[in-house]
């Protein structure tokens, strides 16, 4: 099992996500691709001292981009949506 740093790799801070951080009291994080739903959970558990009630995942397909030498390839990466229990929240920055 990894460690809560190396899973958790950085919060996804969109409209749609601190929409949803301060009326749903659901967080998005950027994870590793191997971690599966019970590590991110752990992981969430451990370094933010929360009770983690619902986690889903995302795999999101990289894409390709063109530059002036050719086009390259984006790596895919894998996206948590975490909900914390009701009352508690996370403190991002």
């Amino acid at each position: 099992m990894l460690e809560p740093h190396y899973i958790l790799r950085k919060p996804l801070l969109t409209e749609k996500s601190t929409a949803q951080m301060e009326s749903e009291n659901v967080y998005t994080f950027e994870v590793d691709r191997r971690a599966t739903k019970d590590d991110i959970k752990s992981a969430v558990e451990q370094a933010f001292s929360v009770k983690v009630e619902k986690v889903t995942t995302q795999v999101r397909k990289g894409g390709s981009r063109r530059f002036r030498y050719g086009t390259v390839a984006e790596n895919s990466w894998k996206r948590a949506i975490v909900k914390v229990a009701e009352g508690q929240s996370i403190e991002l920055f």
